[in-house]
């Protein structure tokens, strides 16, 4: 009797166990795997396709009756579509961010835009920092460790000119963080802050893009229903906006000089 008991207790333990290791599993790899599945999913049904200004044009009256009868249910629902865009490193934001400001003026737009990108790529840092970036600390050599403590140290420089700088993609520098274990906070306020002036020039460029919308329908009836009515989006990161970008961003790594010119002061003097 004392071995069935001692049987049937141990019988019940493993599957405590078994349990207590696929919550674990889950809790560390579960929202990564979502948002892989769901991006491959994505452009297997080919999403991609819907996000491009030939879509707009054609459906823009819907959505602008859509808007005047529910605007703050338009607002809260681009602004979560936008978040899960970014979460799943999907093709199109900028496109959206163009739309936005079209649809719901630079400001609501652009504002928008912000706050759902931040949560967006808060969603993803989270994601990878608990799974990937859990693994790889476990298994950095003294290298990597050295170079993801310099990077946490000065975490806000680095973010800030990531940001800034419009020549890193999105998702990359949304993904590179968790891989330093860079803190939520200062993540979450580079990242805000950071994607204002990029954010805010499309939604301008947007809220101007009415009149070139009307100006290819009269070069070209019936383009909007034909998805043949073209808008260069590259019009929008001119030259000028690309050096004003590159300037935010060389500003936002003067500390990291300062500190070196201290540092090498410093040992100067010693």
């Amino acid at each position: 009797m004392a071995r069935t008991g001692d049987s049937s207790g141990g019988d019940t333990k493993r599957p405590a166990r078994r349990d207590s290791g696929a919550f674990a599993f889950a809790r560390r790899w579960g929202v990564l795997v979502a948002i892989i599945a769901i991006m491959a999913l994505g452009f297997s049904l080919g999403w991609q396709r819907y996000f491009t200004l030939s879509t707009l044009i054609r459906h823009e009256e819907a959505l602008q009756a859509f808007i005047a009868e529910h605007r703050i249910e338009a607002v809260l629902l681009y602004a979560g579509g936008y978040a899960g865009l970014v979460a799943l490193s999907f093709p199109g934001a900028s496109l959206l961010t163009v739309a936005a400001g079209f649809l719901l003026g630079w400001l609501v737009g652009g504002a928008a835009t912000v706050i759902a990108a931040t949560l967006g790529a808060l969603t993803l840092f989270l994601a990878v920092r608990t799974s990937l970036g859990e693994s790889l600390r476990h298994r950095a050599g003294p290298f990597l460790s050295q170079l993801s403590a310099g990077f946490r140290e000065d975490a806000v420089s680095y973010l800030l000119f990531l940001r800034l700088t419009p020549v890193f993609p999105f998702w990359l520098v949304n993904v590179a963080p968790a891989l330093f274990h860079v803190g939520v906070r200062p993540y979450v306020l580079t990242t805000f802050f950071g994607i204002i002036p990029g954010t805010f020039a499309y939604a301008f460029f947007g809220a101007g893009l009415g009149s070139v919308i009307d100006a290819q329908k009269a070069a070209n009836p019936g383009c909007a229903v034909a998805g043949t009515c073209h808008v260069d989006l590259s019009a929008v990161l001119t030259p000028e906006l690309i050096g004003a970008l590159a300037a935010l961003g060389a500003v936002s790594l003067i500390p990291l000089a300062l500190k070196a010119w201290r540092r090498r002061s410093a040992s100067g003097r010693t």
